[in-house]
């Protein structure tokens, strides 16, 4: 996205608001962008879910603006796309962190600013840092102390196998593809920290029966039987299926 005569400048916006934020020093440096692909080594980091995690995905940056501070913090700043007074900064992750390690961590979703450094400097150490410094304790935490995955149940050819944990909550493993939108649809989700289906213990005893039931039946249309067992222990985990292909519309949770 080219600059244009009427926005502020980038570069000296993000050194004036790293001069602005707490617990600094922040340091800045500007990066231009050719076309889209130079930008995605940055913007593939950004630690976000909502708008500004959208932004950067659709739309051409153009240049960019990246604080760090000394403890390995980093955010991301551009130009709002189509609101020339305003910038949109975001959290990115931590570096050489294991994926296991944001297990459960929500994104520290970034905001948009105006292109004023007092204001912006204000609304990112409220509403951003407290977020972000959140969301970077959780997972030094993981980091050093990983939280346990289920054992799985073990995969049996042509069926599904689930298990139910003492937590309430239902899982499921199959090497059958046509299993897998069957699963989804009756309220099975996909867990790559698991690598197995779920069926969270929220839904209910009576609940999960009937879904198991009503899935069963259907699985048993098309050839795929059902074994349901006790959760195996943690000490003799079983082998994992690869991650199965979500189907159209599905969206797997981290």
């Amino acid at each position: 996205m080219p600059s244009r005569p009427d926005r502020a400048d980038l570069a000296a916006f993000a050194r004036a608001l790293a001069e602005r934020l707490p617990d600094g020093p922040w340091t800045t440096t500007y990066t231009r962008h050719g076309n889209y692909p130079d930008q995605i080594h940055t913007t593939a980091a950004l630690w976000d879910a909502g708008a500004v995690g959208y932004a950067a995905s659709n739309f051409v940056l153009g240049h960019q603006a990246i604080l760090a501070r000394l403890d390995g913090s980093r955010l991301l700043i551009f130009e709002r796309p189509f609101r020339p007074q305003q910038f949109m900064i975001g959290a990115l992750e931590p570096e050489a962190s294991p994926d296991d390690a944001f297990y459960q961590v929500a994104e520290p979703n970034g905001i948009a600013t105006p292109d004023e450094p007092v204001r912006a400097a204000a609304q990112v150490a409220r509403r951003l840092l407290p977020r972000f410094e959140a969301a970077l304790r959780q997972v030094r935490h993981n980091t050093t102390h990983p939280v346990p995955r289920r054992p799985a149940p073990a995969v049996i050819p042509a069926k599904v196998s689930m298990a139910w944990y003492p937590d309430g909550a239902v899982g499921a493993v199959t090497g059958q593809a046509d299993a897998v939108g069957l699963l989804y649809s009756y309220g099975f989700q996909y867990h790559p920290y698991h690598q197995m289906f779920l069926l969270p213990a929220s839904y209910g005893d009576r609940e999960q029966i009937a879904r198991i039931q009503a899935v069963s039946q259907q699985l048993a249309g098309i050839g795929i039987g059902v074994t349901v067992r006790p959760a195996p222990t943690a000490s003799a985990p079983a082998a994992r299926p690869a991650r199965p292909p979500a189907p159209a519309g599905a969206s797997p949770s981290r």
